[in-house]
């Protein structure tokens, strides 16, 4: 397909990307995944239960998630800076949860939760991937 504004031929690996000067994305990374490795990653749906404050952290909360086992899971982030606590209880998250447990100030993290990062005007902004409360805790994203 060609590009309207610039007359260049547009590629299925070329992402066409709005632009907005005052918003600065990470770059597009190099070097490609191979699928199977990929498909190793177990993205689950989580519900949070609780969410709380880790004691002499100023970047972590600390996630109590119901993640459709039966077992609440904990994961911490790195997001106290973007949100409180409170706002969070209730949410329905995206995580990867078959990374293996991390100690963080005394704690096993078991599992990340997914974000979009970007900066504005030279500011990291950070949002935590929500999906819609309709989806069960659990649900496997393919």
């Amino acid at each position: 397909m060609e590009n309207e504004n610039m007359g260049e031929v547009m590629t299925e690996e070329t992402p066409v990307i709005e632009e907005k000067p005052d918003i600065e994305i990470e770059p597009y990374a190099e070097k490609y995944v191979e699928f199977d490795t990929f498909a190793e990653s177990d993205f689950r749906v989580v519900k949070v239960k609780n969410c709380e404050a880790v004691p002499k952290s100023k970047k972590l909360l600390r996630f109590t998630l119901d993640d459709g086992s039966g077992k609440e899971r904990t994961i911490l982030s790195g997001v106290h800076a973007f949100y409180e606590p409170e706002e969070l209880v209730g949410k329905t998250l995206l995580a990867i949860v078959n990374l293996p447990p991390r100690s963080m100030m005394g704690i096993d993290s078991c599992g990340m939760l997914l974000s979009a990062i970007h900066n504005v005007k030279g500011e990291e902004k950070l949002n935590l991937i929500m999906l819609d409360d309709s989806i069960p805790a659990g649900a496997k994203l393919y």
